[in-house]
């Protein structure tokens, strides 16, 4: 594969619209190809840190072969929509063609929760300081993304704002840096807390919400194959105003919360469920409560030193 930076590098992202191109994300090989304005640009802007390759044609060496490709006739030109196909399969309706750049980072979330057997998948952010994993599990919009943003752009090593990949065989957590996904209000906090933070374009989601991603930092792309063990788990929830609160979580709640944010456990096995269980025996397992996020992140510095 190409270095990142080099002008080969560089110029691999042109064969998006034909061959396609195979990007590395974590553990996985991904193949991208796409017809569709703006996805070509999409994955050159947030993914020039990645080691990108152009391809011959072949899907072999790629674990997802994903295509985004514009809907012939005349919604060529009138509402322009993208079509969705991952290995051959056609997840989701089609979606308006402006949404491409995005579209390839929810058929990303669609592959390693339903195709990823090798790990157990838990929704959850994850960074990692100190040689342990920080893991964050929460419904969508407490919080959780913007605090994983805030982290990461504040020294600590980005591993995924969406899924904690949990090696079974080891009880290791294997990250898997992407571009984070913001909404709303917490884009302009994160743009002025990172402004040197390269963001993607932003759109209206399927939800009527205003969203972009951020590229992850170049150090968190380069040791994307360096695990680390597992060293707590929060469960946060963004309050308005409210005093940061950090308190203790039995850990038989904590499996209970873990397990039903964990995508493919079944279908990993037995192993999957005791996978997640031990996570939880050898971490530390606290419900957050945060409105300021300098403070938060203190409390999170000193918590992972112990």
């Amino acid at each position: 594969m190409s270095a990142p930076g080099h002008s080969d590098h560089l110029a691999a992202f042109r064969h998006v619209g034909d061959t396609g191109v195979r990007i590395p994300i974590g553990p996985f090989l991904v193949r991208l190809r796409s017809d569709v304005p703006g996805v070509a640009n999409y994955v050159r802007h947030l993914y020039a840190d990645f080691a990108v390759d152009g391809m011959n044609g072949e899907r072999d060496g790629a674990h997802f072969d994903i295509a985004i490709v514009a809907t012939r006739g005349v919604r060529r030109w009138w509402r322009p929509q993208a079509n969705l196909t991952i290995n051959d399969a056609r997840p989701f309706l089609p979606l308006p063609a402006n949404l491409g750049g995005a579209l390839f980072e929810w058929g990303m979330n669609w592959c390693v929760g339903n195709r990823a057997l090798t790990w157990v998948a838990v929704h959850a952010a994850v960074v990692e300081r100190h040689g342990r994993a920080l893991i964050m599990s929460a419904e969508s919009g407490a919080g959780k993304s913007t605090l994983c943003a805030a982290l990461t752009f504040g020294g600590w090593r980005l591993f995924s704002d969406e899924f904690a990949l949990v090696d079974p065989r080891e009880g290791t957590i294997r990250p898997m840096p992407r571009p984070i996904s913001l909404k709303d209000g917490s884009i302009e906090v994160i743009r002025a807390r990172a402004p040197h933070a390269i963001f993607g374009p932003e759109g209206i989601d399927i939800e009527d919400q205003r969203f972009t991603h951020v590229r992850p930092p170049v150090e968190s792309v380069t040791r994307a194959n360096e695990p680390a063990p597992p060293g707590c788990v929060l469960f946060p929830r963004y309050a308005a105003g409210r005093p940061t609160r950090l308190e203790r979580v039995p850990k038989a709640q904590a499996l209970v919360r873990l397990v039903d944010q964990s995508f493919n456990y079944n279908n990993v096995g037995a192993a999957g469920y005791l996978a997640v269980a031990d996570l939880v025996r050898r971490s530390d397992c606290f419900e957050l409560e945060y409105s300021d996020l300098d403070d938060v992140i203190g409390r999170l510095d000193e918590l992972v030193l112990h």
